[in-house]
C-alpha cells in the first residue's frame, strides 16, 4: 500500500493487514467535532434546522421499501450488520467489522487502476422497536477520518419496517 499524502493507494485488492495500516494512521475525524453524530436526529429536523446546509453539507436521504414486518426487518438488519451494503466487486467493507460505536473500518473502493482505502470510526448506533411492536428501526453513523478523500459527519443507514 502506498502513503501519498495521507490517501491510501494500493494495485491489489485491499488486504485485512493494509487497512489495518490505514486505520493505525488515520487518526481522528477529517471535520469540526461539532458536527460528529449530527445525523441521528431525524432527517426533517436536520432539514428544517439547515445547520448543515447552510455549513456546506449536502443532505442525502433516500427511501425504498423492500418488504415489511419482522422477517424482513430481520434480514435487512442482518444484512447492514455484514456491510452487504458495500459487498460489490469495486467497493467493499469486511464482513467481519462489528457495527460498534467507536469501532473503525475502511471502505475500500478500486478507483480506475488504483484501490483506494478509505477509512471511517462508527460514531453511534441506534436501535428501538415502538411499543406493541408495530415498527421497528436500526441505524448507525460513521464519520470519515484523516485520509479519507471525502468530509462527511456520518452516514446514516436505518431500517424502519412495519412490524
Amino acid at each position: 500500500m502506498m502513503l501519498t499524502g495521507m490517501v491510501f493507494l494500493s494495485w491489489g485488492r485491499p488486504t485485512p493487514q493494509e487497512q489495518k495500516a490505514c486505520i493505525d494512521k488515520s487518526g481522528v475525524f477529517n471535520y469540526d467535532t461539532k458536527y460528529k453524530g449530527a445525523t441521528a436526529k431525524p432527517v426533517a429536523c436536520l432539514k428544517e434546522d439547515q445547520g448543515l446546509s447552510k455549513d456546506g453539507f449536502l443532505l442525502n436521504h433516500a427511501r425504498v421499501l423492500v418488504g415489511s414486518g419482522l422477517e424482513t426487518y430481520e434480514k435487512g438488519k442482518t444484512a447492514l450488520k455484514t456491510w452487504r451494503h458495500f459487498g460489490l466487486n469495486w467497493a467493499f467493507v469486511d464482513p467481519k467489522t462489528p457495527i460498534q460505536n467507536g469501532v473503525k473500518f475502511c471502505v475500500c473502493v478500486k478507483e480506475f487502476l488504483p484501490w483506494v482505502t478509505l477509512p471511517l470510526q462508527i460514531v453511534y448506533v441506534n436501535e428501538s422497536i415502538r411499543k406493541k411492536k408495530t415498527a421497528a428501526s436500526f441505524g448507525f453513523g460513521s464519520g470519515t477520518l484523516q485520509g479519507h478523500l471525502l468530509v462527511s459527519t456520518c452516514l446514516h443507514i436505518i431500517i424502519v419496517n412495519s412490524l
